[in-house]
């Protein structure tokens, strides 16, 4: 079973050389930690900036800069700053490549819900509304289930959704799971975790095929 570094650490796989890439609020915010250093990686925020680095080092942080979740980042070598309306014309304009997000829903078809719990106030959705519609690949990034031990991975999402059928894969605390029109396609098992565990806390779909391999972390 893995902590929130060790999805973070698994999903820094799914970054490329010459991506550029938006991170979301949570776990997804590990992610930049992790990334090989013989990869050129471009990480950005809706807030307005492009070239994230990993967090700063306790005592080194920098109030000034800070990501869409508020909190503070560093800025590699090359960093630019804008504002938001530049931001999300690059989101837009599909000009990211990969956006890795938080979710407290997904369904077996791609359907995510990430933004509000109903009766319970927030802000806003934030960008994510724009990012499930702008990127190419979206993957997810959450525990397998909530704090009561039920599934996070359903047949049909109970709350009001971000985005239709737009997640193409999730890395949870205990599996990499592919969204296919079969289903949850099972790629991966956390370390020390079954198959028929995973199927336990799993109400949507799961299919997998032969033998699972245990994920390297």
């Amino acid at each position: 079973m893995l902590d929130k570094n060790g999805i973070a650490k698994r999903i820094a796989k799914e970054v490329k050389d010459g991506y550029y890439v938006n991170l979301g609020i949570g776990i997804p915010t590990l992610v930049a930690n992790f990334v090989r250093d013989d990869i050129d990686v471009e990480f950005q925020s809706e807030n307005g900036i492009l070239g994230m680095g990993p967090f700063p080092f306790e005592g080194e942080e920098d109030a000034d800069l800070i990501n869409a979740g508020k909190q503070t980042i560093t800025a590699l070598p090359g960093a630019s700053f804008f504002d938001s309306a530049t931001s999300f014309a690059m989101i837009r304009g599909r000009h990211v490549d990969l956006t890795i997000l938080g979710a407290m829903e997904v369904s077996e078809n791609g359907d995510i819900a990430n933004w509000k719990i109903p009766g319970k106030m927030v802000k806003g959705m934030g960008g994510a509304m724009d990012l499930v519609a702008s990127a190419s690949t979206i993957i997810v990034a959450m525990m397998h289930t909530n704090r009561a031990g039920e599934s996070k991975l359903l047949k049909r999402c109970a709350l009001p959704l971000t985005g239709v059928g737009c997640v193409t894969k999730i890395v949870t605390n205990l599996a990499v799971i592919e969204v296919t029109e079969r289903g949850f396609l099972l790629k991966e098992r956390a370390p020390g975790v079954s198959v028929e565990e995973i199927q336990k806390v799993t109400e949507g779909k799961l299919v997998f095929e032969g033998k699972v391999p245990e994920m390297e972390v």
